[in-house]
């Protein structure tokens, strides 16, 4: 399966962009987002741990599309600090990603490491311990500095059963560069943007660093890679996720890279269409067919 989706839901900026408009305080933005894309970064538990009740309401909310999944971000007390942790709070962390898992709904559970993270000793025993501690999920790494770009790391991931990730983002000294690797029996893909200037600017807001809109020839070679991750001898789950979220650009390239991948129109939502248009109208479908709207699918 092909899933393609956002990272996140909760913009303010998507109001009337990717919503539509005046959708009213009963409007449920999760719900709607489940029919037109198969899958939804979490992105909220980078920050915080939250508990099983919540994740399980995450999965009453897309009840209707028994296809839909979650990747969800693990708490960055793991990823961006080195203090040694403790049972506890590893608990904290699994408790909404094991309900997730539990029902079936998570696809994968990423640690996402800034590109600071380098190869060394002791940054890989820490990944043996963080892979220990969260054994049992389908985990994907995210690491973006090109020290781990090396066969004896991937046969490590591949035998450990963890999936790399295959970034797109400003390239900066040693980033690691894009690729289609798969490692484990999901794969995965985070689209950042390429906003060099904003990405690397101290004191840049988070939305400048996510305000990047990917035309269809800087996405071509990743529908490639894409297609070519969906026809590995691992047959994996591969998971598309666009991480450009200012302004709703992320949802766009998301339904972009579907339709580049799959050679086809797709459904879009009306609200995204309009606001994108001059760059989705190549890909959208007739309006008519817009009711289509999730569409995992099983290959390139």
């Amino acid at each position: 399966m092909i899933r393609y989706g956002p990272a996140g839901w909760e913009y303010r900026d998507w109001a009337g962009v990717v919503y539509p408009p005046g959708e009213g305080k009963r409007f449920d933005r999760l719900a709607y987002l489940a029919p037109w894309f198969s899958t939804v970064e979490v992105d909220a538990t980078f920050y915080r741990p939250f508990p099983a009740a919540v994740a399980a309401r995450w999965c009453e909310r897309v009840r209707e599309v028994p296809t839909f999944r979650f990747g969800a971000k693990i708490w960055r007390r793991f990823t961006h600090e080195r203090e040694a942790y403790g049972a506890e709070e590893v608990a904290q962390a699994r408790a909404a990603l094991d309900r997730l898992h539990e029902e079936g709904r998570l696809g994968a559970a990423l640690l996402q490491f800034p590109w600071s993270f380098k190869r060394s000793e002791a940054s890989e025993e820490w990944l043996r311990g963080l892979f220990r501690a969260f054994a049992g999920l389908p985990l994907a790494l995210e690491v973006r500095h090109a020290s781990w770009d090396d066969p004896e790391v991937l046969e490590e991931l591949a035998a450990a059963g963890v999936a790399l990730v295959n970034v797109d983002q400003p390239r900066f000294q040693r980033s690691l560069a894009p690729a289609a690797r798969v490692t484990a029996p999901v794969a995965y893909v985070r689209v950042h943007g390429r906003n060099h200037r904003d990405w690397f600017r101290k004191g840049a807001p988070r939305d400048a660093r996510y305000d990047y809109l990917y035309g269809a020839d800087e996405l071509a070679p990743w529908a490639g890679r894409i297609a070519e991750m969906a026809d590995s001898p691992r047959a994996p789950d591969v998971y598309v996720v666009t991480n450009n979220h200012f302004r709703g650009q992320a949802p766009a390239n998301a339904k972009m890279l579907e339709a580049m991948v799959e050679h086809r129109r797709v459904a879009v939502p009306p609200p995204l269409l309009a606001a994108y248009e001059a760059a989705l109208a190549p890909f959208a479908a007739p309006a008519g067919d817009a009711a289509t709207g999730n569409s995992a699918t099983t290959g390139a």
